[in-house]
């Protein structure tokens, strides 16, 4: 039934303007949005919870026949305008930029941008307890998304690493103190949930600010 494959691509090409060569295998709950000028080889493998934008290619960079463009595992996000290009592999969890070119693969729950494709983000450990930290201080890095690279966030972030490690290494000295009978005082010690600034009181800041800036 390729013939019938293939008529099936043509006629969903001209009705669409996003080309599917019949040889793609695609997975459940893939969404392309506003997906004019799509293009997806034959090749090409798209896990789970994926979602292509339009303009984007998942293209090959060879006619040797085999494993010729890209596998896209589960809940990746491709951008606007963005080439995918040659058998490469974006793990799970990957965000291509839009009008990026990756010919390379991307570790997982990694941000791309740019030509060529280079990472700017990637969720490793160090990111999840920066995280969770920041989460206790309520810190919030309003107007920045969280693959942007925003520089005074960045800034916060190494902070935050070393508030973290010192607050670790603090409890460590604590505990080998106390192992030979020292006796600590830490009530003066504020509490860090204590500190963390509410939704409410945040909001007041800024309109005080907005205040302060007009006058």
């Amino acid at each position: 039934m390729k013939w019938l494959a293939r008529w099936l691509s043509h006629f969903s090409r001209w009705m669409t303007g996003i080309e599917i060569h019949p040889g793609a295998t695609i997975g459940r709950r893939f969404f392309i949005d506003h997906g004019m000028g799509v293009v997806i080889g034959e090749t090409a493998e798209i896990g789970d919870d994926c979602t292509l934008y339009h303009g984007v290619t998942l293209g090959g960079t060879t006619w040797e026949p085999g494993k010729r463009h890209p596998t896209l595992r589960n809940n990746v996000v491709v951008g606007a305008g963005a080439k995918v290009l040659g058998p490469i592999t974006l793990a799970e969890g990957v965000r291509i930029g839009s009008n990026a070119v990756v010919t390379k693969d991307v570790d997982a729950n990694s941000t791309v941008v740019g030509v060529p494709g280079r990472v700017i983000h990637r969720h490793d450990v160090a990111q999840q307890k920066r995280n969770a930290f920041a989460e206790k201080l309520g810190f919030d890095a309003y107007g920045a998304t969280r693959d942007a690279p925003d520089p005074v966030a960045t800034a916060i972030n190494k902070m935050l690493d070393h508030i973290h490690a010192m607050d670790e290494r603090m409890e460590t000295m604590c505990g080998a103190l106390k192992k030979f009978g020292a006796e600590i005082d830490v009530s003066a010690l504020p509490d860090i949930e204590s500190c963390s600034l509410t939704t409410a009181t945040r909001e007041e800041s800024a309109d005080d600010v907005d205040k302060i800036e007009s006058n």
